[in-house]
């Protein structure tokens, strides 16, 4: 894995959001309040742990059961935030 500085960790989560949902482009849209559950049709139950794994993947974190909630998939910047919490708990 490459390195994954901290002002990158927004932009790799949306590249991941983009490429799991198949969300057009660079999906450049996409911004930290950018909304996501609710917002982004492609984003149901099962995208939201195909996100999860890739994320996982990508970053080599793990997401705990309590992580998966509404409040971190509400906006890009919430995720973005969780990605970098669990990076620094590495």
């Amino acid at each position: 894995m490459d390195e994954i500085t901290e002002h990158s960790v927004p932009d790799a989560v949306v590249a991941v959001l983009a490429d799991v949902l198949g969300l057009s482009g660079d999906a450049h849209y996409l911004t930290s309040a950018s909304a996501l559950f609710g917002s982004v049709p492609e984003l149901d139950s099962l995208a939201v742990m195909e996100v999860v794994t890739a994320l996982e993947e990508r970053f080599g974190i793990e997401f705990e059961d309590d992580d998966v909630s509404m409040d971190v998939f509400s906006t890009v910047g919430a995720l973005a935030d969780l990605v970098e919490r669990k990076q620094s708990d590495l």
